[in-house]
């Protein structure tokens, strides 16, 4: 599709026309697998995967072992995250895709659409989590390391999205059906909510209001997804009116001397803007829906035109959920094999040598993720 010329009346009250279409209309056309869609799918996993392999500081001691990130030790880095912290991209295009798969189904049919939906992210999650856990009894009774289940934990700790996608799954045939009913009333609720629960959170103490904001919040980025093809139809300057209404929402909510400025967790902070998440995530997921519909045009014409994009990234799709479950897996037998073979562990701090050894370490991960992928790829590709 291409955008509409905002100069043209015509055109722009076509691009509104197209805006204002159905979402009943627009799941009769029954349109084609969208490359872009499965463009940002594999680029935001990637994107994650990386940030884990690369930027994981761990501090091991003989009772634990702890995650940190590089971030609060290095000025400025919190910036980054503002584009690299992609969570809601994930959550949009999963919107999007639970619409799509959704509307294809013959009414009545939630139960068939929650079933394959959930059966396709249980069965290897729990497959995982079974395995962490015999791995750790065998460890636990051979060498009775005190570090053992903080070990397990913390390889399983990148489910945490496997479960809130997996909740937002399970609410998707309602929210699609208040997305008909209602459109973008439900997303303006969804903001209110977020803003409000900060609110009884951080002025009331109620702590209650952080967790349910779990769900307020990806929510809402799943919600966006819903809007997807109308907003790649609408004028592109609806990209840049989510990018500006976005970045100065966090300028402001980040210098206000409250929230922190990292969207992502750093130690010493005192609280998290992403576990639970907070409003600062709200304008974060605006920024971003602006940037992906900016760069659509350019990233579709790389995609028709180049060969090494088409592969790479229809590669990452098809085993998209092996890499993610066996991220952490890949990097943690990478670290024990340093170990045990040359008595080595990275530094806990952003050393010279931290750094200096990061392009090792992405590497090594990626190296030892990878069998877990392909022997398992049968049960978790979608």
């Amino acid at each position: 599709r291409t955008f509409p010329d905002v100069g043209s009346a015509r055109h722009g009250s076509s691009a509104l026309a197209s805006f204002e279409m159905s979402d009943q209309a627009i799941a009769k056309t029954k349109p084609p697998r969208d490359k872009y869609v499965d463009f940002l799918r594999a680029f935001s996993l990637v994107i994650v995967v990386i940030w884990h392999w690369m930027f994981t500081l761990l501090t091991i001691n003989a009772t634990t072992i702890s995650p940190n990130n590089p971030i609060g030790f290095t000025k400025g880095m919190w910036a980054i995250t503002w584009v690299f912290q992609v969570m809601p991209v994930f959550f949009f295009v999963g919107g999007y895709g639970h619409r799509l798969a959704f509307d294809n189904y013959v009414k009545g049919t939630s139960r068939k659409f929650l079933r394959r939906r959930t059966k396709r992210l249980l069965v290897p999650a729990l497959g995982i989590i079974a395995m962490w856990v015999i791995i750790g009894f065998i460890f636990q009774q051979v060498y009775d390391a005190a570090w053992t289940w903080s070990a397990v934990i913390l390889a399983l700790s990148p489910l945490w999205f496997l479960v809130v996608y997996l909740v937002l799954v399970m609410i998707a045939p309602l929210a699609i059906r208040a997305h008909w009913r209602w459109g973008e009333l439900v997303i303006v609720w969804l903001i209110g909510i977020a803003a409000i629960l900060d609110v009884l959170r951080f002025i009331h103490l109620q702590g209650w209001a952080a967790w349910v904001n779990f769900l307020v919040i990806w929510g809402l980025a799943h919600q966006f997804g819903f809007f997807y093809d109308r907003l790649i139809a609408a004028p592109a300057r609806t990209g840049w009116m989510f990018l500006w209404g976005g970045l100065f929402s966090l300028i402001a909510l980040t210098n206000m001397g409250f929230y922190p400025r990292s969207v992502v967790g750093v130690p010493g902070e005192r609280f998290s803007n992403m576990g639970p998440p907070t409003l600062a995530i709200v304008a974060l997921t605006l920024l971003q829906i602006g940037i992906v519909l900016i760069i659509r045009p350019w990233v579709m014409n790389k995609l028709e035109t180049s060969k090494g994009w088409k592969g790479l990234f229809g590669w990452v799709n098809e085993n998209s959920l092996p890499l993610y479950l066996f991220q952490t897996t890949g990097m943690a037998i990478a670290l024990g094999l340093m170990y045990v073979l040359f008595n080595y562990l990275p530094p806990s701090e952003p050393t010279t040598e931290w750094w200096l050894t990061r392009p090792f370490w992405l590497f090594a991960s990626a190296l030892f993720t990878y069998p877990f992928m392909r022997g398992l790829a049968r049960f978790t590709r979608k």
